[in-house]
């Protein structure tokens, strides 16, 4: 009897063990090459935990958040000491001495698992949980179970203990969408996890345990209670004294709910775009786009450059940006109170003079995230607002002419081309700053012919304009007839040239930053001189006198200075007014997304009263 149990108990013994080999077998090549995979990227700063990207306005706010899930990151040293010592002593009091897996609790809950009729989870360390969070999911069977213990261990090798307690801290679910300890304390309290006191803390790390059920929001009594069970232990394991344990449960808790974070739309779309650029910019995919020779091969670059993009945005950066909440509200408000005709649309841009930051940025009526954009994606044609850009500018510059000088305004044809002025008026002689100021369209060919049209884009090439090609060099671009034309963005931009003579392509962005502050891109500003300051002196007295008695003055606002320019294209089909004073340059343009005659509405001038609510 005592030989045949004997064999028994050798036959079963061998049967386990070639079954566990059998099932360990293919764990373990998948271990060996995670382990390669782990020597090269396992790392507190290597690993890829989706992160929350966060932009920041002019004043350090965050005013639109980016990439779900909610999860925003904190580093070992920011972690309280109080807050590791709650974990460990509820989650795996072992921590410190086991090497990823604890083989006293993994039994224990296999004996307890005996006892169900499915797999219980149990006799995980905070190693494993970390490894099931980042690699494995939440799956309950004996092969997950066997697969974590192969990740935890290597996990243990590649990493240091602070490490792994850092990286566990911020990929833990706190329910309600909510990763990592720094995000629950924000979200929850609305506070850092610096500002939180003992009790606070010991509340959100009762959560993870069982989210569902101990969700603070719908089951705020039963995290309070669990909350209470983790001072017990920490009291019993002498991390408290029982006198400062009653005290703390005492302590009140209240919750400060966050929501999430989503203002101004208009500006925050154009950022996330912007961000794309400057990547584009910084790592060579924009060089790379310039000298690709097929439509595949640029296919494949903004691909690779698409899927950069979402690497540096899952990885939790800060995007300083340079927007003015009170301006960009005021511009929201300004487009939504005049655009009150069905399908009638517009955009705003707004410029600083001195840092050439874009304050703010509207693209279209109600904006909603993401729709179409029309401040940087809508190309028109420009009217009149292209002629101190393509027609003054270069002509002064050319021949340093007196803006009194006189020109003909009258009839006029150039190679079977043979503009008219608005409602046909025929001045005769008028000098260069009446011509501007009341937009006449014949001595603006004029002036072109006299520049030359080689001479005159030269000028113009010295801006972002992306959709000027050699085809728009004809006398007609004299009076805004283009190709393709241009953004309101891109026009907006070009006229911060009549500030001082200089121009710098105008951004939204100042800078980006990791979590720990380090600057990882930021715009290489470099101005170039457009005008001279006779030039830029004789532009800006002449659009003064646009915006005093010329086509520009129901635009006009009290300030020390104001230059206004504006402009209708054939059919009035679109309305600009571009303009400037001392501390902002802003555009605005109205139309249809599919070009519509509005000469019913021109006398009530939506694009002026749309930039005077702005600038006043």
């Amino acid at each position: 009897m005592r030989s045949f149990a004997g064999y028994f108990v050798v036959t079963t013994f061998v049967g386990i063990f070639f079954t566990v080999v059998l099932l360990a077998s293919e764990e373990i090549n998948k271990a060996h090459s995670f382990h390669k995979v782990l020597e090269e990227t396992v790392s507190a700063d290597q690993l890829q935990i989706n992160k929350t990207s966060l932009l920041l306005d002019a004043n350090g706010k965050v005013f639109s958040e980016v990439n779900r899930p909610f999860r925003l990151y904190v580093h070992d040293e920011e972690i309280p000491s109080y807050l590791k010592d709650v974990l460990i002593a509820s989650e795996d009091q072992h921590f410190y001495e086991h090497v990823g897996f604890d083989a006293g609790a993994i039994l224990r809950a296999l004996v307890k698992n005996l006892v169900f009729t499915h797999l219980q989870q149990g006799g995980s360390t905070i190693t494993q949980q970390l490894a099931r969070n980042l690699y494995l999911g939440q799956e309950k069977t004996y092969n997950r179970k066997l697969t974590e213990l192969f990740y935890a261990h290597e996990i243990e090798k590649s990493l240091t203990k602070d490490e792994i307690l850092e990286l566990y801290l911020n990929v833990i679910y706190f329910s309600n969408g909510v990763y990592g300890i720094e995000t629950a304390s924000q979200y929850y309290f609305q506070k850092s996890i610096g500002d939180l006191n003992k009790a606070e803390l010991t509340f959100l790390a009762s959560i993870p345990n069982n989210p569902g059920k101990y969700d603070p929001i719908d089951h705020f009594d039963q995290t309070k209670i669990r909350q209470e069970r983790l001072i017990d232990i920490l009291v019993n394991n002498d991390k408290l004294s029982k006198e400062e344990g009653n005290k703390l449960k005492k302590v009140s808790i209240k919750l400060n709910v966050r929501k999430k974070i989503d203002a101004y739309p208009d500006y925050a779309f154009y950022v996330e775009e912007e961000l794309k650029d400057l990547i584009a910019v910084s790592e060579g995919y924009a060089v790379q786009l310039k000298k690709a020779k097929s439509k595949q091969e640029t296919e494949k670059i903004v691909q690779k450059l698409n899927k950069r993009v979402e690497e540096v945005i899952r990885s939790g950066v800060t995007i300083h940006t340079a927007l003015n909440r009170d301006l960009q509200q005021k511009s929201v408000n300004a487009l939504n109170s005049e655009l009150t005709y069905d399908g009638l649309e517009g955009a705003s841009v707004t410029i600083d003079n001195k840092t050439r930051n874009i304050v703010s940025i509207t693209g279209g009526k109600n904006y909603k995230k993401y729709n179409f954009h029309h401040s940087f994606q809508a190309f028109r044609q420009p009217g009149s607002v292209i002629k101190p850009l393509l027609v003054y500018g270069p002509y002064l510059k050319k021949y340093k002419s007196s803006i009194y000088a006189k020109v003909n305004a009258n009839t006029y044809c150039i190679e079977s081309y043979c503009p008219v002025n608005y409602g046909g008026a025929q001045p005769g002689m008028v000098t260069l700053n009446q011509a501007l100021a009341h937009s006449y369209n014949t001595p603006a060919v004029r002036l072109l012919e006299k520049t030359g049209i080689d001479t005159a884009f030269k000028s113009l090439s010295a801006f972002s304009f992306q959709k000027v090609t050699k085809k728009d060099h004809t006398y007609a671009a004299a009076v805004g007839g283009f190709t393709y034309g241009m953004s309101p963005l891109e026009l907006t931009d070009a006229y911060t040239s009549f500030v001082d003579g200089t121009y710098t392509k105008s951004h939204a962005i100042r800078k980006i930053t990791d979590s720990k502050g380090n600057i990882l891109y930021k715009w290489d500003k470099k101005p170039i001189t457009v005008w001279s300051k006779d030039t830029t002196s004789k532009i800006r007295t002449m659009l003064s006198t646009a915006a005093q008695s010329g086509t520009g003055r129901w635009a006009n606002v009290a300030k020390p200075y104001v230059g206004i320019k504006t402009g209708t294209t054939n059919n009035y089909n679109d309305y600009w007014v571009m303009g400037l004073t001392n501390q902002y340059t802003t555009g605005v343009w109205v139309g249809h997304d599919t070009p519509k005659n509005m000469s019913n509405i021109e006398r009530l001038r939506p694009s002026h009263n749309i930039w005077k609510q702005i600038m006043r």
